[in-house]
């Protein structure tokens, strides 16, 4: 696999971390997330008007320049290591994606690029846990248009957002994977429309998200997204963009932490000499640099593979979820050890960083459903090439 970046990727990689590194301010960014709006909306026309990337993966006849799977993977890590709450995954690698194959609502694609739209994701229910197949969600036809019945939890940015995608089952039983449809809404969360009950609620990573009721919600009949009942193989493939964007910025999360616990170490002195010099802290923070580089060679290997068939990009992205997930956690819970106390507190941004590396083990599924997927899909692949 050739890991190299060409040289519009290292542009856009020098491009975004010169802009976080001088515009985009963590102390100013968390006092948003916990008392204001929960983002900063400048900053994200910022992202379409100055640097572009909001479009960068989007097609060009969107107003995009038709990127792909790298160009997310740098985006990402950059955001991850400045720590950004905006929501670049779901709105622009997760809901674009689906708009593109649905081949539906260009316009919100170029609301997209051009910074005027948040797309929020109500996909998860409360009985499905990792399991999106699971929707209990409903979707009736009346008249010329669509009455939605159910409840979705943890959408996340769904209290910032301007358009909702919701699953909801129009057909089969509650886990077939036939049956289930894509609805395209636009929303105010301030301003539900008749038949959404809105749940807001900040959490633990600073992020906003909501849980929605959706009692006798009318949509028309242009709100539904491609082919009626059809829509599990392209959210099955989204949820695969998903976990290798977030793999991405779990990375850039990574290797900030890394980086600030190593310069920690060097400055913080006790018995006259700096903890840095102590032969067990060394081993330590090189046990977080091996988990680092696993972490960043699973990733390439899901980056690298999600335009392969479905099985094989499942078992890669799987196994760099699995990969990050461990990682996160045994990075996240020694730059808390080694920073001490201060480690959690407001203060420093460890504890920013410690919140969202545990955040990330379970979005698009948890370290532990991956681990089992993994399982599975090798286990079916060893059946298939056994003669």
């Amino acid at each position: 696999m050739d890991f190299t970046l060409s040289k519009e990727q290292e542009l856009l990689r020098d491009g975004l971390a010169k802009f976080v590194s001088t515009r985009y301010d963590l102390e100013k960014s968390r006092v948003a997330a916990k008392t204001g709006a929960g983002w900063q909306p400048d900053i994200w026309r910022a992202f379409a008007d100055e640097l572009g990337i909001l479009g960068a993966t989007l097609p060009e006849d969107a107003g995009g320049l038709g990127g792909g799977p790298v160009e997310v993977m740098v985006i990402a890590e950059a955001l991850g290591y400045a720590l950004v709450v905006e929501p670049y995954v779901d709105t622009v690698v997760v809901a674009g994606g689906l708009l593109q194959r649905a081949g539906s609502a260009p316009a919100v694609l170029e609301q997209i690029v051009e910074g005027r739209a948040v797309v929020a994701l109500a996909v998860t229910e409360p009985t499905s846990g990792d399991h999106l197949v699971d929707v209990s969600t409903t979707a009736r036809r009346d008249g010329d248009g669509w009455v939605l019945d159910g409840t979705k939890i943890l959408a996340v940015s769904a209290p910032i957002a301007t358009h909702l995608l919701i699953t909801a089952r129009t057909s089969g039983a509650q886990a077939d994977t036939d049956g289930i449809s894509l609805f395209l809404t636009e929303f105010d969360a301030s301003a539900p429309p008749p038949g959404v009950e809105v749940h807001g609620y900040r959490t633990v990573d600073d992020r906003r998200a909501a849980d929605l009721i959706f009692d006798g919600l009318r949509l028309p009949t242009s709100a539904l997204l491609g082919e009626e009942g059809r829509a599990w193989q392209s959210l099955a493939r989204a949820r695969d963009e998903g976990a290798a964007a977030v793999a991405a910025e779990a990375v850039g999360c990574m290797r900030k932490v890394l980086s600030d616990t190593v310069e920690y170490c060097k400055q913080r002195h006790q018995f006259g000499q700096s903890i840095g010099s102590f032969q067990v802290l060394q081993h330590r923070m090189v046990d977080m640099y091996m988990e680092v580089e696993q972490a960043v060679a699973a990733t390439y290997l899901a980056v690298l593979n999600l335009g392969s068939e479905p099985e094989v990009r499942a078992r890669a992205v799987s196994a760099a979820k699995a990969t990050v997930g461990r990682a996160a956690r045994f990075i996240g819970q020694n730059a808390v050890q080694l920073h001490g106390g201060m480690g959690m507190t407001e203060e420093l941004a460890i504890g920013h960083y410690f919140k969202r590396l545990t955040a990330l083990q379970y979005e698009f599924g948890s370290t532990d459903h991956h681990v089992r997927r993994y399982a599975q899909l090798t286990q079916h692949a060893f059946r298939r090439s056994d003669p």
